[in-house]
């Protein structure tokens, strides 16, 4: 009987960037480019590490997951972007709407386990290295990207789950640029107090414990780095991490922004800011933080760029 006194909702409006038409065609444009360059320089990693034999490493196969990965994470909602600026809808379907919710979060969630795992590995690289063929072998490495996937892969299926049994009443107005699920539970009608919960257990846990296992990989590494009597040494290791160190800061910095910052420091603006910046600017920037300063991943580049012009003449 509770459902016959609902009145269904066959779709919601995405209001996150709500502007004049001149605006709206910058946007355009600017998700365009930002799109079209991060699948750019994410195949182009893909297409390197694939095709040098000297790159099949621990390191370049976690680098390649996580291009993978970003080039998924802004196919969720880049399109869709586009999409509505072109038609000038903000209209997007119920069942569009939850499975974009459900791809965002797994592929969030798996930049998180990767950028963790990452972290580890430069962990033993470099706390490690007499040891680091022993520990790193091919099963671990496998074990490290194959159980991050079906954790993030069951993971949103519950929250899916969760939410498609909910009712939705008239308002439809989501205030952000994507189905995202704490915008989502508040125009429920009905009752989400163990769906708050379980979103604040389970996101809570998987967000915070790799920060944490991170943070304890650096610190062993600063450590280690510390006993090294050398300045150019020290230098020489802190470059090795600046790629993915610059891109935990961007990650986790953003997202921090958006769902650990208290509630009244919280605006449609700077949500949707913060969010452009952890879903579709830090998968762009990826790809070319660790081209630019990597040079084995430069010359490789290289190699595979003149291998590829001597065929085509």
């Amino acid at each position: 009987m509770e459902k016959e006194n609902h009145t269904s909702v066959s779709e919601f409006l995405l209001l996150g960037f709500t502007s004049s038409p001149e605006n709206q065609a910058l946007l355009f444009a600017l998700f365009l480019c930002l799109y079209l360059t991060g699948i750019f320089g994410n195949l182009l990693i893909l297409l390197v590490t694939a095709s040098n034999r000297h790159l099949h490493t621990p390191m370049y196969f976690f680098l390649a997951n996580l291009s993978l990965v970003d080039l998924c994470l802004p196919s969720a909602t880049v399109p869709k972007i586009l999409l509505n600026i072109q038609t000038q809808t903000q209209s997007i379907s119920y069942p569009g709407c939850l499975a974009q919710m459900y791809f965002c979060m797994m592929f969030a969630n798996m930049d998180n386990f990767l950028l963790t795992v990452m972290a580890y590995d430069r962990y033993v690289a470099i706390c490690h290295p007499l040891h680091y063929a022993t520990i790193m072998t091919q099963f671990l490495c496998a074990s490290l990207v194959a159980i991050p996937w079906v954790i993030a892969i069951l993971n949103p299926l519950l929250h899916t789950l969760m939410i498609a049994h909910l009712h939705f009443c008239a308002d439809n107005i989501i205030h952000h640029f994507f189905c995202d699920i704490n915008s989502l539970l508040p125009l429920s009608c009905s009752d989400t107090t163990l769906n708050q919960l379980i979103v604040l257990t389970v996101v809570g846990l998987l967000f915070v414990v790799p920060s944490l296992c991170i943070l304890a990989s650096y610190s062993c590494i600063v450590s280690m780095v510390m006993k090294i009597p050398s300045l150019s040494g020290k230098l020489k290791v802190f470059s090795n991490c600046g790629s993915h160190l610059a891109l935990v800061i961007l990650f986790y910095g953003s997202i921090t922004g958006v769902y650990m910052s208290p509630s009244s420091n919280h605006s449609t603006e700077k949500d949707s800011a913060a969010s452009v910046i952890f879903m579709i600017v830090a998968p762009v920037l990826n790809s070319f933080i660790y081209s630019l300063r990597n040079n084995e991943l430069k010359r490789a580049l290289e190699k595979t760029l003149s291998q590829r012009k001597i065929f085509s003449q």
